[in-house]
């Protein structure tokens, strides 16, 4: 299909994720504090949406603990800044395997929970937005799976349907939107369906264009979808994702760095991709618009 350039553009920060950068760089937040007013900060810089993960405050490693997200929810709220919150739902399915040798028993790391368990931090905090990782894939790591079988996203999906909150396909290859369009068929999810494209992930998606491409063109025209490239190709996919028509995604989540070996806030990678969305003549939408129109609830303080 021809590709139209988006222009009307909102910019999604993904505050903190759950990866190993928290001893990285000094500006990756730790404490739910950190993270809400980093989320904040994004938020005046230019995003209209926030995808927030949480950590151990003493660690930094991820956490699916929900009074830790309550916290971050409720001062993101409490500071009356207008952001779509966005909660990451990515955790309780992770699979770690012995050595090839010995696979099992699994290893430090394994964290499986029910969709109920996993689901449980977006029951309580009742954001507009909470991610769906659509498949099973392998990372980078030697022996680590992330699962998502089709039994617990059909589970999960009924579970935001329910809540009201909509789900944001992560399609991390080009089998999960094969995946997501099963689940929108049968009800999981209902419309309008937003899709984050997630490019350049070992062993996932590669962040060349002709994937990308190939996976915008599978997209039924009725969707809604972001996209965003890891390290140093983040700022190149803010242009890629536009000119195919889509919406974008900054963040210390996928990249610590500004410009070669200036490390960015989250604030600054917000201000770099307004620019760039600018400059190509586009318009950047506020949370309002998004919500309109992606049919979101906004949820009030608790």
């Amino acid at each position: 299909m021809p590709l139209e350039m988006n222009r009307n553009v909102f910019i999604t920060c993904a505050v903190t994720g759950s990866g190993g950068t928290q001893d990285k760089s000094p500006h990756v937040p730790r404490t739910p504090e950190q993270i809400a007013d980093s989320a904040i900060d994004a938020a005046k810089a230019g995003a209209a949406v926030v995808h927030c993960h949480v950590r151990d405050p003493k660690t930094g490693v991820a956490s699916r603990k929900v009074e830790y997200y309550r916290e971050v929810t409720d001062r993101i709220r409490d500071s009356e800044t207008d952001v779509v919150l966005n909660l990451t739902s990515g955790m309780g399915g992770d699979l770690v395997f012995g050595p090839p040798e010995s696979p099992l028993p699994l290893t430090d790391g394994t964290d499986m929970a029910s969709a109920a368990e996993r689901m449980a931090h977006v029951a309580d905090c009742l954001p507009e937005i909470c991610t769906l990782d659509c498949g099973t894939m392998n990372f980078a790591e030697a022996d680590y799976v992330m699962t998502n079988t089709p039994g617990m996203l059909r589970a999960m999906g009924k579970i935001c349907t329910e809540l009201g909150v909509r789900p944001e396909i992560e399609a991390f290859d080009t089998g999960h939107l094969w995946l997501a369009k099963q689940l929108a068929k049968e009800g999981c999810i209902d419309s309008p369906v937003l899709v984050q494209m997630c490019m350049g992930i070992p062993w996932g998606a590669p962040d060349d264009l002709t994937t990308f491409l190939a996976m915008v063109n599978a997209m039924p025209d009725d969707w809604f979808f972001s996209a965003f490239s890891i390290g140093r190709n983040e700022m190149p996919f803010v242009a890629a994702a536009v000119l195919a028509g889509g919406n974008v995604r900054v963040g210390l989540e996928d990249n610590l760095y500004l410009d070669k070996g200036v490390l960015a806030t989250n604030a600054q990678l917000v201000e770099k991709a307004a620019r760039i969305v600018g400059d190509l003549g586009a318009n950047l939408l506020g949370p309002a618009e998004v919500r309109e129109k992606l049919a979101l609830q906004k949820r009030a303080p608790r």
